[in-house]
């Protein structure tokens, strides 16, 4: 399928006005799609890069998929895997980019994936899916988006085994959640000021992971200490 990612800017002010005085750390539609629970639908083929609404930067992994809008969920399922079945086979892609002309079910495969379970002379074919945990080594990773300061901080959790449900924050008193754009960046619009500060990472199952970054970078990642079970 031929589709244009919407630029961040213009996402990012569609969710601020439908989502006003909505926390997106909080909400329920955060932490993706529920593991295991097999859908069903259709499979497309586009040119994959590995970039789009995800965020995610092209690191040469074209095992990866475009998600219909409705279960992109404002970027919920942003780096979650899913084991796809189709007549010719089987392939476990990571969701990297949102598809808007796509229905409920319907997986926009890369040409490298599609060609994994169906021939691709066929265009579209019919596919069950499923939810699963991802393969990845190492640990997580934050990477401040670029133009981040100690007030306006954008972060992005990557290399994640699980959905991640949550962002929170704190340098002194209680943890304070960290809104979710739909280009899926955490983003605390006031900032969280200069010096070192904590993170925790909430996956899907209710999983927490805390670390202390050394300060507000820009466009730069800083290593997790621990990944998901």
């Amino acid at each position: 399928m031929n589709r244009r990612s919407a630029s961040p800017l213009a996402v990012s002010l569609a969710s601020t006005a439908l989502l006003a005085g909505v926390a997106c750390g909080d909400d329920p539609s955060g932490g993706g799609l529920p593991l295991g629970e097999q859908q069903k639908g259709i499979a497309t083929f586009y040119n994959a890069t590995g970039a789009g609404n995800c965020s995610f930067e092209p690191n040469g992994d074209l095992m990866v998929a475009a998600i219909n809008t409705a279960q992109y969920a404002r970027s919920a399922t942003c780096g979650q895997c899913v084991d796809v079945v189709g007549p010719k086979g089987t392939v476990r892609v990571r969701i990297v980019d949102q598809c808007p002309d796509c229905d409920k079910g319907h997986l926009d495969l890369s040409r490298e994936a599609f060609a994994k379970v169906a021939d691709m002379s066929l265009g579209r074919v019919d596919i069950s899916w499923t939810p699963v945990s991802c393969d990845v080594a190492g640990n997580i990773e934050y990477h401040f988006k670029d133009g981040s300061n100690p007030d306006w901080t954008a972060l992005q959790i990557r290399n994640h085994r699980l959905p991640i449900q949550k962002l929170e924050w704190k340098r002194d008193g209680d943890w304070k959640a960290i809104a979710r754009e739909d280009y899926n960046y955490f983003v605390a619009t006031s900032g969280v000021g200069t010096g070192s500060f904590q993170v925790r990472v909430t996956a899907s199952d209710g999983q927490q992971l805390t670390d202390t970054l050394p300060k507000v970078l820009d466009n730069a990642s800083v290593p997790g200490s621990a990944q998901f079970k």
